[in-house]
């Protein structure tokens, strides 16, 4: 028998197990850690619950304060859109 043959005899295997046993282990193994990673727990909805209701409470305070502001003042946007463009550091070193 020659090299060209024993090297043919120890590749087969070789291949043969990657084949049934490698590249099954790394698919399983990959769509496992997909889906663990995709759930989300109870806690974290529970998080992503309050931090809605979080922000639809802050987002109506908004809208009251404007609502106020603009029974104020009801130009008061047009202001704060002409703020200096130095910002405070002028308005302080012009007192």
């Amino acid at each position: 028998m020659g090299e060209e043959s024993i090297v043919a005899l120890i590749m087969a295997p070789l291949i043969i197990g990657m084949l049934f046993i490698g590249l099954p282990w790394l698919i399983f193994h990959y769509v496992t850690k997909w889906k663990t990673a995709a759930t989300l727990t109870r806690e974290d909805e529970n998080l992503l619950d309050q931090l809605h209701d979080t922000a639809r409470r802050l987002d109506d305070r908004l809208d009251s304060i404007e609502r106020i502001l603009t029974v104020d003042n009801p130009n008061w946007k047009m202001g704060a859109l002409e703020a200096p463009e130095g910002g405070q550091n002028e308005q302080i070193s012009a007192r």
